[in-house]
């Protein structure tokens, strides 16, 4: 499991918090109405995301569902994507209550370029 097109297998995470410092440090910033979307051009091959749902969002139950379905619009979208970005996604307060629909129409910028 976790192997097909559509996963999101580890090497796609940003995990350390350098990472997620130089995306945030050097990056370009984008505000949606939910969101705040930082992307850093790099070198390497893979598109990497990165999220930051902090307490503000709502409880563990509306924090996770918020990360489950930014993650599942980065899978079906990941082949639109350019190749060697890191996204770090930052959910803001009002996240939890969106729908799907709603979080690919805020990301759809990422793919439209």
């Amino acid at each position: 499991m976790g192997t097909g097109l559509y996963s999101f297998p580890k090497e796609r995470h940003l995990r350390k918090s350098s990472d997620f410092q130089l995306v945030r440090q050097g990056g370009k910033r984008r505000h949606t109405p939910n969101f705040i979307v930082v992307v850093l051009h790099r070198s390497n091959s893979l598109t990497r995301l990165g999220l930051t749902v902090s307490r503000k969002v709502g409880g563990a139950v509306q924090r996770n569902r918020v990360k489950r379905l930014v993650r599942e619009f980065f899978r079906n979208h990941i082949n639109r994507l350019p190749v060697g970005i890191d996204i770090s996604i930052i959910a803001k307060k009002g996240a939890a209550e969106i729908s799907y629909a709603r979080i690919c129409e805020e990301l759809k910028f990422l793919v439209e370029k």
